[in-house]
This record gives structure tokens, sequence and C-alpha cells, in this order.
């Protein structure tokens, strides 16, 4: 459950140095994602989040 919160608090932390870094560049890309086909963005959600389990399965030595 430890790693589970460290793994939440370090999105919110990279999340909002985007935002606090690229406000111009994020806004662009929340604006492109509301206009993104929802099948188009399900997909890219899904390989993030494989690409996501990935990483963390290399990390981990499974």
């Amino acid at each position: 459950m430890t790693d589970f919160l460290t793994a939440l608090a370090l999105v919110l932390v990279i999340e909002g140095a985007l935002y606090a870094l690229f406000p111009t560049t994020m806004r662009r890309l929340i604006v492109e994602a509301l206009t993104m086909p929802e099948n188009r963005l399900r997909a890219v959600g899904l390989a993030t989040a494989m690409a996501g389990v990935g990483f963390v399965w290399l990390l981990r030595g499974a």
C-alpha cells in the first residue's frame, strides 16, 4: 500500500511540475485531448498504462 501511495504522490509531483513549468503547452494538450476522438483517447490511455506496467515490471525485476 505504501508503494501505491508513493506512486500517486509522484504522479501529483510530476503533473504539478508540468503545469507549473509549461502552462501554455499543458493548456494546448488539454484542448487537443478534448477534440480527440474517444476511441483514440482510449487507445492512447491503454498504451500509456501498459507502458507504465511494463516499466514497473522491469524496475521490480519480476
